[in-house]
């Protein structure tokens, strides 16, 4: 990885790149914010286009390196602070459910509630990136059912990405409001990582609004 710890993230408010802002606050780490307004359609524009052909948020430069895909983002920047504590270390016996449930998030959990939520019909049971819907859910919420986090006793990254993700779909009403899953909501949203960057988003959305 780079030496220069120089981190600039392309954020828009309300959007996935909001639980990398509080992963970034998590971490306790110096960061550059560069907005896009996405109202305006700025994640089209050719600047923009040439930081993430997708024109998705967020994107990651730092140095010479330049990280697109929130969950590989959330792998980057908890393993490059490893004093903050947020990702276990490589022989540690948590990394590898730890990377279980990073990728889960973007290969069946994501997959699973876009599906749902425009009513389309899931693929072949043998073609299906998450098999059913109602298992993805269930498997999720059986883990955080162990908690208080989705590694039992210790917090991580992983718990970043998760809090804010089911802190929107369940306001959406895009997942089952499971127990589980509203007390591990609850707990995301009361960290004071997560309350600054609502504050700060909430600032920022009325500014290009006006």
């Amino acid at each position: 990885m780079s030496a220069d710890r120089t981190l600039t993230l392309f954020h828009s408010p309300n959007t996935r790149s909001s639980g990398t802002v509080q992963l970034l606050e998590e971490l306790g780490v110096p960061y550059e914010l560069q907005i896009v307004n996405m109202k305006a359609g700025e994640q089209r524009q050719p600047g923009y286009l040439a930081i993430n052909p997708m024109g998705k948020v967020p994107a990651l430069k730092h140095g010479d390196a330049l990280i697109t895909e929130q969950v590989a983002i959330c792998l980057y920047l908890a393993d490059l602070f490893p004093e903050a504590g947020l990702a276990p270390a490589f022989d540690d016996p948590l990394r590898g459910p730890y990377l279980r449930w990073m990728v889960y998030y973007a290969a069946s959990f994501e997959p699973a509630v876009i599906d749902r939520a425009l009513q389309r019909e899931a693929a072949p049971l043998s073609m299906c990136p998450y098999g059913d819907y109602d298992t993805t859910i269930h498997t999720l919420a059986d883990q955080l059912a162990t908690g208080p986090y989705l590694l039992g006793e210790r917090f991580s990254a992983a718990d970043v990405l998760w809090g804010a993700a089911l802190s929107w779909v369940t306001a959406f009403k895009l997942v089952p409001e499971l127990p589980a899953i509203m007390e591990y909501v609850e707990r995301a949203k009361a960290r004071p990582a997560y309350i600054r960057v609502k504050e700060k988003d909430t600032a920022t959305a009325e500014t290009q609004a006006a």
